[in-house]
Parts: structure tokens; sequence; C-alpha cells
């Protein structure tokens, strides 16, 4: 199977991922809640061992070593910080409780053009390597099973039904594919290997500014013991994807 079909395929399998919401119905609220944060640690060690074992290392022997691939891990990162500090402006200029249901739609839209980016960055690594990109997705699998649980949470206090807020949830993640066959497509103009640092770029800042503080602030040891471990976890598996694949 080709690159186009590796996009295809995982695009598709990470809309799926985004009916993971359907499980809460299922379960408790303190339950839900009880599992996200372990999965959050998990995700930020697996975020940070993509970016730092497999992509940066890949990126940095293309390029034979050039300051362009830190460059544009820089350019990653920035890109983020700038699109979530557009984020919180636009919730600092809404916070009135009467537009609360304006909120979780800006979420969903801030939602579908972060998974397009993703969509973009997975399939650059595809296009640079199978093997690389089949990590690359699974690490932004990993991301989105504690993100989609998050999110349509959130919807739900901001009083969506659930099936509004699962389709919702859905439809914005059908963006990821979108992006993965528009970075297919200008693959044949352009050059894309600098996606994979680019993306590497947005994997460190989601979990350094976004998931670790999540998971940082509780002052019961037992919990911080059960999240660091999980962060270990994602690091560790990262690893031994590495060590197996032979890279």
């Amino acid at each position: 199977m080709g690159a186009l079909g590796w996009i295809l395929c995982g695009g598709i399998l990470m809309s799926m991922i985004a009916l993971v919401g359907v499980i809460t119905f299922a379960l408790a609220e303190h339950t839900r809640e009880r599992l996200i944060l372990p999965l959050v640690a998990f995700s930020a060690g697996s975020l940070l061992g993509g970016a730092l074992l497999h992509m940066i290392p890949e990126a940095v022997a293309r390029s034979g070593g050039s300051v362009s691939v830190y460059l544009w891990v820089m350019a990653g990162f920035t890109a983020f910080l700038a699109f979530e500090q557009f984020l919180h402006w636009h919730h600092w200029h809404s916070d009135a409780p009467e537009v609360k249901s304006p909120l979780s739609h800006m979420m969903v839209i801030g939602d579908g053009v972060h998974n397009f980016l993703g969509g973009v960055a997975v399939a650059g690594s595809f296009i640079v390597d199978i093997r690389l990109g089949i990590t690359t997705w699974l690490v932004a699998a990993a991301h989105e099973v504690p993100q989609e649980l998050g999110k349509y949470g959130v919807l739900i206090h901001g009083g969506w039904s659930r099936g509004r807020a699962l389709m919702g949830s859905f439809l914005s993640s059908l963006t990821f594919l979108v992006g993965g066959v528009f970075a297919y497509a200008v693959s044949f103009e352009l050059d894309v290997g600098f996606l994979v640092p680019f993306a590497a770029g947005n994997f460190l800042y989601i979990a350094a500014s976004d998931l670790v503080p999540e998971v940082n602030r509780h002052h019961h040891l037992g919990v911080n013991l059960l999240h660091f471990a999980s962060f270990s976890a994602g690091i560790a598996l990262l690893l031994a994807i590495k060590v197996l694949s032979g890279e």
C-alpha cells in the first residue's frame, strides 16, 4: 500500500476515534474524570517520545544536520502557540453566560482546524517514510483519545445533547482526513519534508503547554505517581517502537 492508501486509512481511523465519546454513555461522570487524566499523562509522554525519538532524528538525518530542521520545529511550536492565543482571546471576549453555546461552537471549529493541521503533518510523515508515518499516526491517536473524551464532556456541559456532541466531534475530526489529502496533493508540487519537524514542534507544544500542566497540579502522592507512571509509559512505548523497528 502506497502513501496515499496509508493517509486515507489513517484519516478514516482517526475520524472513528472521535466516536470514543460514545463510551461515556455507560460511564458515570466521576469514572470518566478518573480515566481521562492518566490518558492525558500517557498522551503527553507519547507526544514527547514521538517528537524527540522519531520525528526530529528522522528530519535531522534526512537534512544532513541542517539548522533548518530546528527552525521548522520552532515554527511548529510557535504556530500552535499563536493558534491557542487566538482561541483564548476569543474566550476572554466571550465570557458571558449567554454565549456559552457560541463558545462550544468555537471549540468544535478550533478542533477542526487543529485536526486539519494534524492531518497535514501526519500525511507529510507518511510521504517521507511509511514507518515514520505509522509512528506519527500512533502518537497522534494516543493524543486524540483523551482529547475527544474531554471535548465531549465540555460540549455536554455547554448544553449540547449527547447525540449532537458526538456528531460535532465526528465532523470536526473529518478535517484530519481532509488535511491528509491536501498534503498529499501539494506534495507533487513541493517537498513536504519540512512537515516532519513542523509536526514535532506541534507535538512538543501540545505536550508541554496543554497536557503536562493538566496532570501536574495535584497534591495527592498516589495520583501524582499514577500520572508519572502513565507519562513514563508513553515515552517507553515510543522508545520500544524505535528499538523494535530498528531505526
